[in-house]
């Protein structure tokens, strides 16, 4: 039962990550009129997604039971996760730029 919550607990936190980081998917749909909203609503996604990382990065190098060794199969998916977790960080970092660069031609929208 406790696993099974914890499971739902992570894919709603995807699920509001995603839903925060939407506009910089969405790039062509950002009106510069609504920028500050977007950056705080992608710094607020940015933000979970880097705790994610953060998390993830702990579970792959403390392991929760010493005696117990991890299996390679964990190890693997952690590593492979924690680096997709960390390319999704640098991509939307500079959809963020990009937006920000975006708005310098049309004056300083913060």
């Amino acid at each position: 039962m406790k696993k099974t919550l914890n499971i739902l607990l992570l894919l709603a936190l995807w699920a509001i990550t995603a839903w925060l980081l939407l506009p910089l998917i969405q790039l062509d749909a950002v009106n510069i009129e609504n920028a500050k909203l977007y950056l705080y609503r992608s710094a607020g996604g940015i933000l979970i997604m880097v705790i994610l990382l953060g998390k993830t990065i702990f579970d792959l190098l403390y392991s929760q039971h010493v005696s117990q060794k991890r299996s390679l199969l964990n190890t693997v998916f952690l590593t492979v996760y924690s680096i997709v977790l960390t390319g999704g960080l640098i991509y939307m970092a500079a959809r963020m730029i990009t937006v920000f660069l975006q708005s310098k031609d049309v004056g300083f929208p913060y």
